[in-house]
């Protein structure tokens, strides 16, 4: 912990949620600010209010509260997650150029901020494109220090607090803050009774036909010998009959054991995306890099099988085990610029999901000096060719070029960040939320051979989770 950051826990008895909210409304009374501050200020303070508390359903609670920004996040083990409301901190842009240089941006303000400090947020997956208006209230990049977090992590629930302070004569106004908001905050966390609306209409961006003649410009690429892979993908445009909490998307998810990770930002109220995705973009520890190549699908409903079915149709399928070496190959490739001591798993895996199984390869290195930051790996494994393609920046372009809406933050690197650990997934199987309308994205990675229908099948199975929530299969 840095000379900057104090962390206080007034009790180590474990209260409820009610009787923690009071509590920390003590603790943030009795604070002594101004003995806290350091007489030379030349950064800032980060103090934080903790209280255990019982075990509580993180996502309903945060469904209950009336308080935006939301976020939430649940790492694909399920021993981290972490629901937050409020702002007590911020790192957002919204500017123009490549995507280079929105993480070159990133990675100074982030060492501009408190080590200890874990911020929650996502990217644009392509800073050059024109974004949609559905996107507007998505910059570049947005992450959040939440002033309000219900935590779980180490086997045990927490509610704490952020005060954030760069002078004594804010600590005040900034302790108010936090204690108005601790007086909003609704214990009650019960949402079963909770459903979405009405499901008016669905259609699809492009549709079938469209689709079809996207997917055949890019295999002539690969034909003409300029491209290996391109991944296109899809939106599915739902429309409801009233607007809506996203989170039901969450509280509703149907196969709460999926080996997925789980991102949700609501930056104001009925506007929100959020992912349900099987990809690790990367861990940091320090210097220590945990990364990954998945692609490579099989639909265990179009097998009608289970999950050995599903793994003899993938290790013994020419084309998904050719996609899926192009992936490999490409992050090896690419670690070699930043890493040493890089051990990528030489046998293929399978990662079993309830309605799909993908081919899996881990990989673990060491960050060489001079590359031990975010911004370095955020360049380098972004995007992954799982979800833009082989050569990367050609890749890039074609989907400008062939898909008829911006991506938004739609397979764009999501997750939290501290000065020394970080971890994100790839936004992929993923919603906005605007409103009445949702719009599902899905893609599929095309090499040579591909069959644009099988794609088309494809893009249906990975959203199908999502889709059985709206139909309330759950």
């Amino acid at each position: 912990m840095s000379e900057h950051h104090k962390i206080i826990t007034s009790s180590e008895d474990t209260l409820s949620i009610q009787k923690a909210v009071s509590r920390l409304k003590e603790d943030l009374r009795l604070f002594d600010y101004k003995s806290a501050l350091p007489v030379n200020l030349d950064q800032h303070l980060l103090v934080t209010f903790s209280q255990p508390v019982e075990s509580s359903d993180i996502t309903g609670w945060l469904y209950r509260q009336k308080v935006y920004p939301k976020l939430f996040w649940m790492n694909r083990e399920k021993d981290f997650s972490v629901a937050g409301i409020g702002i007590a901190d911020t790192i957002q842009f919204d500017g123009s150029g490549n995507n280079d240089a929105c993480f070159q941006q990133f990675g100074i303000a982030i060492t501009e901020k408190n080590p200890d400090a874990r911020y929650f947020g996502g990217f644009h997956f392509n800073n050059q494109e024109k974004q949609n208006p559905i996107w507007e209230k998505f910059s570049s990049f947005s992450f959040v220090l939440p002033l309000i977090q219900l935590t779980f992590e180490h086997n045990t629930f927490s509610l704490s607090c952020h005060l954030w302070l760069e002078s004594s004569f804010e600590a005040e106004t900034k302790i108010s803050v936090i204690t108005d908001m601790l007086d909003r905050i609704i214990t009650d966390s019960d949402c079963s009774a909770m459903k979405l609306p009405e499901l008016l209409d669905l259609s699809y961006n492009p549709d079938e036909r469209h689709w079809i003649e996207q997917c055949q410009k890019a295999l002539q690429t690969f034909h003409s010998g300029g491209m290996e892979k391109i991944m296109l993908a899809r939106q599915t445009v739902l429309e409801f009959s009233s607007s809506f909490s996203p989170l039901l998307f969450l509280l509703q998810y149907p196969y709460p054991q999926n080996a997925v990770y789980r991102f949700y930002f609501e930056p104001a109220e009925h506007h929100a995306f959020f992912s349900f995705s099987p990809e690790r973009l990367y861990r940091r520890d320090n210097n220590m890099l945990l990364t990954e190549a998945l692609a490579g699908t099989c639909s265990k409903e179009t097998i009608n099988g289970g999950d050995i079915q599903a793994s003899e149709a993938l290790l013994n399928s020419e084309k998904d085990i050719r996609e899926h070496n192009f992936v490999k190959d490409m992050i090896y490739q690419e670690l070699l610029k930043i890493c040493s001591d890089i051990d990528m798993e030489k046998k293929v895996q399978v990662l079993q999901l309830n309605r799909l199984a993908h081919l899996y390869s881990s990989c673990a290195a060491k960050l060489k000096p001079g590359f031990q930051n975010d911004s370095a790996i955020l360049k380098l494994l972004h995007p992954t060719p799982a979800v833009g393609g082989v050569p990367k920046r050609e890749a890039m372009k074609h989907i400008m070029n062939l898909e008829p809406f911006s991506r938004g933050w739609y397979a764009g690197p999501v997750g939290w960040i501290s000065r020394d650990a970080a971890e994100f997934s790839v936004a992929i199987r993923s919603a906005l939320v605007n409103g009445r309308f949702a719009y599902l994205y899905s893609g599929a990675g095309l090499v040579q051979g591909s069959n644009p229908f099988s794609e088309w099948e494809e893009v249906d199975q990975k959203i199908g989770d999502i889709l059985a929530i709206t139909r309330q299969e759950v």
